[in-house]
């Protein structure tokens, strides 16, 4: 008989729907890839009907729902982060058996609700699916319930936390504070702050320290007078520019170097503060594996320098390190807590969400008066795609199973030649409309990626940095500081990725292709046919490749014009608020 756990992570952001069935991790997806609203918060419905789907079972299977979080104590922090707030949300989400209820009503669910504290969800989704037998395990973000910052231990098949910072106190809340200070948005500009830093210099690195102390036991405080997050309107108070000599710079201005300067400090201040953190784990734990999870987890150039500069030997980051990878977290303590004889099985890839049939795209594009070559009878698909990639062409790469988490990893790609000089800023301006400084990543084949990157282990999920050490001129995947954000593809995680890098390769001499998200600005990454199909024809990308079916810009331009006149690509959206980090 099946074991079946469901996770859901939901009512902040990034609400997802995961199922463990006999200890192996069957689906998982976030709920905006379906309702196209970013960072969609509503319990995630059609993921949960997805996932049972998946796994071929009705809900009366469902042996039970792990919740991500305790509502009881988030509830607490919620009342208590309202009292200090000059605007309130609605007392009815603060609710705590609003959790239940909706779940019951919603999802027709009248079996067991487990609950686990939003940390723990985090520290799980991290060691269970890890494949070590034992490994110390930090976890980093803005809040959960109370708690910002754990650290724990997984030995034996548990999870055991020992040691927490908590609310207001947050790692994460100074991150996104001075996210929000250099004009961009909290809870999504994160990112920017990242690629905008090696552009700067450490000139602001003795303000970050007054931003912060550090103490011995792995504990810190936020000096608070700079911050102004717990009143609910902006996350600083009118210190921080002071304590800068600058202001606050407005969104969409112009980009000066001394806010570069910032960016650069924050980042080298963060890492600082990470390693003497991971050292401090080591000292209590002895352990030679480090497990991390959490939002700050995702600064993919921290981790690195994590793994360099501490004792461990190994490092574990969960893909899907922000709130929707507590679904799986969530699920992995429901199932140890009722089948503790059983093993979960190690994540290797995050290939998890839903595909299509070569039937289901000649459906859709017949129903269409577009041009398109299908390509199953000849079986050339790859050959024609490295050909135009090899031409110059910006190629939107939709193939197999969706990915689970924040990064395209070549099911819903965007790819490039990341040899050609313009290519980045083209890609930049012309399809995800977004900030010029921002980095592209490379996917290169996993048996050359030592040739051409300076790193000694597979890096699977884009969440480490390395310095490029190839001979081949990558301007379009090459940071500024000669860094890059690397994907190792290998034939058992994705076969057809690595077979069209293998393709490139034999034409160019490259076995590396620029990797990016398969979505514009502000929009999910895209789940369907359909979707990719929008995206297609309101941006640049030049070729569309469905599966084994491939559509030109060329040739269906008049088209494509129509079908934009007849409000094929009208979206929905969801919008966090972009200036404070949202507590309630």
């Amino acid at each position: 008989m099946n074991r079946n756990i469901i996770g859901i992570s939901a009512f902040y952001h990034d609400s997802a729907c995961c199922i463990i069935q006999n200890g192996k991790l069957i689906a998982a997806v976030e709920e905006e890839r379906f309702s196209r609203k970013k960072n969609d918060p509503d319990l995630p419905v059609n993921a949960f009907m997805y996932c049972l789907d998946q796994a071929g079972i009705s809900i009366s299977d469902i042996d039970c729902i792990a919740y991500y979080e305790d509502p009881v104590k988030k509830s607490e922090r919620q009342l208590w982060s309202i009292s200090n707030q000059v605007s309130t949300d609605p007392i009815y989400d603060i609710d705590p058996q609003h959790v239940i209820r909706q779940i019951r009503k919603e999802l027709g669910y009248d079996g067991p609700i487990k609950f686990y504290e939003h940390h723990q969800s985090h520290a799980a989704s991290t060691f269970y699916f890890s494949g070590f037998d034992s490994a110390a395990i930090l976890t980093v973000d803005g809040v959960g319930e109370w708690a910002t910052t754990t650290y724990g231990i997984g030995k034996n098949n548990k999870v055991e936390l020992f040691g927490e910072v908590t609310f207001p106190d947050s790692i994460g809340l100074l991150y996104s504070t001075i996210t929000s200070y250099l004009g961009f948005e909290v809870n999504g500009g994160e990112y920017k702050v990242m690629g905008l830093a090696p552009y700067g210099e450490n000139k602001y690195l003795e303000q970050m320290h007054q931003l912060l102390t550090l103490e011995e036991d792995g504990k810190y405080t936020l000096n608070l007078k700079y911050f102004d997050f717990l009143r609910g309107e902006r996350m600083y108070s009118d210190e921080l520019p002071k304590l800068f000599g600058l202001p606050v710079r407005e969104k969409d201005a112009e980009m000066g170097q001394h806010y570069m300067d910032i960016a650069k400090s924050l980042q080298t201040f963060l890492e600082e503060t990470l390693i003497k953190m991971a050292n401090y784990l080591y000292e209590k734990t002895g352990e030679e594996n480090l497990c991390m999870a959490g939002g700050v987890a995702l600064n993919c150039v921290a981790n690195g320098k994590i793994l360099k500069n501490s004792p461990f030997k190994r490092m574990y980051v969960q893909p899907a390190s922000g709130d929707s990878g507590c679904s799986l977290g969530a699920a992995a303590l429901a199932y140890t807590e009722l089948y503790p004889e059983d093993k979960i099985e190690p994540l290797t890839n995050v290939y998890l969400g839903p595909s299509y049939t070569g039937k289901d795209v000649e459906n859709l594009l017949s129903a269409t008066s577009l041009n398109y070559e299908d390509c199953r009878e000849d079986g050339d698909t790859l050959q024609r795609v490295a050909q135009k990639l090899a031409e110059g062409k910006v190629i939107g790469w939709f193939n197999g199973r969706m990915e689970f988490g924040p990064r395209s990893l070549g099911a819903r790609s965007i790819l490039g030649d990341p040899r050609v000089l313009d290519m980045r800023d083209r890609i930049n301006a012309m399809v995800k409309k977004r900030e010029g400084f921002r980095p592209f990543a490379p996917a290169v084949l996993e048996k050359k990626m030592f040739e051409h990157f300076d790193i000694d282990h597979a890096s699977p999920f884009m969440l480490e940095t390395c310095q490029v050490k190839s001979t081949i001129d990558m301007p379009a995947i090459t940071h500024v500081d000669n860094s890059a954000r690397i994907q190792s593809v290998n034939d058992t995680d994705n076969p057809r990725f690595a077979q069209l890098l293998r393709e490139f390769d034999k034409l160019t001499n490259c076995p590396i292709l620029l990797n990016t998200s398969f979505n514009i600005k502000d929009e999910p990454i895209v789940c369907t046919p359909e979707d990719a199909l929008v995206c297609f024809i309101t941006t640049d990308i030049d070729c569309l490749v469905l599966e084994d079916f491939i559509i030109s810009k060329e040739g269906n331009e008049i088209t494509m014009l129509e079908m934009i006149n007849n409000n094929f690509t009208e979206r929905g959206r969801f919008e966090l608020n972009p200036n404070v980090y949202t507590f309630i």
